[in-house]
């Protein structure tokens, strides 16, 4: 396995597009890519986890080809292509452990062997100069493919940190599943992007990607709802058997699994 992919972007490059956790929504993911195409993406990416949680995995990979979307390899796709039995999410409550199990159990049924290879190939971390900054893309963070960086709980000099250690001035990722950015006084940012593949847990059925411009070095960060047919997607979940609770957090926009991971701030905004 490939762990950093160093590429290049054109100089007149202005706008990328970066989704994170597909989690198998090929619904919203198909939207998400038109509605980037139409603000003028030029480049998109996706930062991992492309199974998990919704139905029919395998739907979302041509996709992905079909668009060109450069792809790093998550947590997810790291223990579909090796074969692991478990996702190496992170959780540590028995109950979100229980529902990581069903969903890794359905799609790594339900991934082909021809999709398992390409997992395995993906790099962990994609690097590129864009105008004057170095840009790292990875899932959780560079020092670790499944480490959630929570708003709440992650100070200003950790970040600092992986800037340096890292060689970086813009670190891109995901994972967490609730999208938050934040730019240091060194002009330094830090962008989680959400996650494309179930809501962010605010009681709307939208899910989010990351629209990024930079012109005359100066970079913006837009945050982009996609509104999608949930209800298809909910009625597919359904049909494939997977957990109600899953379809309910595509319904209502509530999660119902993944809640103890949550720092206090962060599961204030929710429900349960």
């Amino acid at each position: 396995m490939t762990d950093v992919l160093h590429i290049s972007i054109p100089e007149k490059t202005e706008r990328i597009a970066v989704f994170g956790g597909i989690y198998s929504n090929h619904t919203a993911l198909q939207t998400a890519l038109i509605d980037a195409q139409n603000r003028g993406a030029e480049r998109m990416f996706c930062l991992g986890d492309l199974g998990a949680f919704g139905p029919h995995p395998d739907r979302v990979y041509p996709l992905l080809h079909d668009h060109d979307v450069i792809t790093l390899r998550g947590n997810y796709d790291d223990s579909l292509a090796r074969g692991l039995n478990d996702c190496q999410c992170g959780y540590l409550d028995t109950r979100d452990n229980h529902f990581a199990r069903l969903s890794y159990r359905y799609t790594f049924f339900n991934t082909s062997d021809e999709n398992k290879i390409w997992l395995g190939k993906l790099p962990e971390m994609v690097r590129f100069r864009w105008g004057a900054r170095q840009v790292l893309l990875c899932h959780g963070s560079p020092r670790k493919m499944n480490e959630f960086l929570w708003e709440s709980t992650t100070p200003d000099q950790f970040l600092h940190k992986l800037f340096v250690d890292y060689d970086a001035d813009v670190i891109i990722g995901t994972h967490t599943g609730l999208k938050w950015s934040r730019t240091l006084a060194s002009g330094q940012s830090f962008i989680n992007v959400g996650a494309l593949g179930r809501p962010e847990n605010d009681g709307t059925t939208r899910v989010w990607y990351t629209l990024l411009h930079n012109v005359d070095s100066e970079l913006t960060t837009t945050f982009v709802p996609v509104e999608y047919d949930y209800e298809r997607l909910a009625g597919e979940m359904r049909e494939e058997a997977l957990p109600e609770e899953f379809v309910q957090t595509i319904l209502t926009g509530w999660w119902t699994t993944c809640l103890e991971i949550l720092p206090a701030k962060e599961r204030q905004r929710g429900k349960w």
